[in-house]
C-alpha cells in the first residue's frame, strides 16, 4: 500500500500574497526566500517542507471556497495515485513533471483538494 512520508507543503489563499508572506516572516519566524511568497523548513536532506501564500483568485486549489491546501509527499505518485482511482476517489488527471518533481491532485470526501509530490532524487 502507498503512504504519504510527509508533509510537502502548506499553502494559503492570501488577498495579497507577499504582504501576507512577510507578516509570517515578521511575527512567527517563517524563512522566506529573497522577494518571494514563499520559503522552506529542511529539516534533513530531501525532507523539505514548502510554505507559501497565494494570490486570492488562484485556481491552484480547486474551489474558491477552499482558503488553504497541503502537499504531501510520496514516493510513488503514479502508484499513488491508482490506489486512490481505485478507491473511488477524485483524482486530476493531470500530472505535472518539473524541476522540483511530478505532481498530482486529488479530493477528499468533502471537497478539499490536496497535492501529492514525488521529489526529484
Amino acid at each position: 500500500m502507498q503512504k504519504v512520508t510527509g508533509i510537502g507543503g502548506v499553502f494559503i489563499r492570501a488577498k495579497d500574497p507577499q504582504a501576507l508572506a512577510l507578516w509570517y516572516q515578521q511575527h512567527l519566524g517563517i524563512p522566506l526566500c529573497p522577494d518571494a511568497p514563499y520559503g522552506s523548513f529542511i529539516a534533513k536532506a530531501a525532507d523539505e517542507t514548502v510554505w507559501s501564500t497565494f494570490a486570492a483568485d488562484t485556481a491552484y486549489f480547486g474551489s474558491v471556497n477552499q482558503q488553504s491546501m497541503i502537499n504531501y509527499r510520496v514516493t510513488d505518485l503514479e502508484a499513488m495515485l491508482t490506489q486512490l482511482k481505485a478507491a473511488n476517489v477524485w483524482v486530476d488527471e493531470q500530472i505535472e513533471d518539473g524541476d522540483y518533481g511530478k505532481f498530482g491532485w486529488a479530493m477528499d470526501p468533502e471537497g478539499n483538494r490536496f497535492e501529492l509530490w514525488q521529489p526529484k532524487i
